[in-house]
């Protein structure tokens, strides 16, 4: 073989590489990429849960405080009606 048969050869061989550590580099980025997106995604999707958590303890303490509400206005009655049936003893 001539030198420049082997320059041939080489240079293939270092082309081929070349292509090969691009394109691996190429799908390293994009599955890089693609798990950014789903972290981005899941941390949206946590976020609209926690947002639905606060806002359904809110609405659960707001009934809360009704019930204690009406609680409180039952007990005030139930110790006005004690006090009618102890007089009427």
């Amino acid at each position: 073989m001539r030198d420049s048969d082997w320059m041939e050869v080489v240079g293939t061989i270092g082309v081929f590489v070349l292509l090969t550590a691009v394109i691996t580099v190429g799908i390293w980025q994009l599955a890089a990429t693609w798990r950014a997106k789903v972290v981005v995604g899941r941390e949206e999707a946590y976020r609209a849960l926690a947002e639905s958590a606060e806002r359904e303890r809110e609405a659960t303490r707001r009934q809360l405080e009704a019930i204690d509400e009406r609680l409180a206005a039952v007990d005030t009655r139930l110790a006005s009606i004690e006090r009618v049936l102890r007089e009427v003893e």
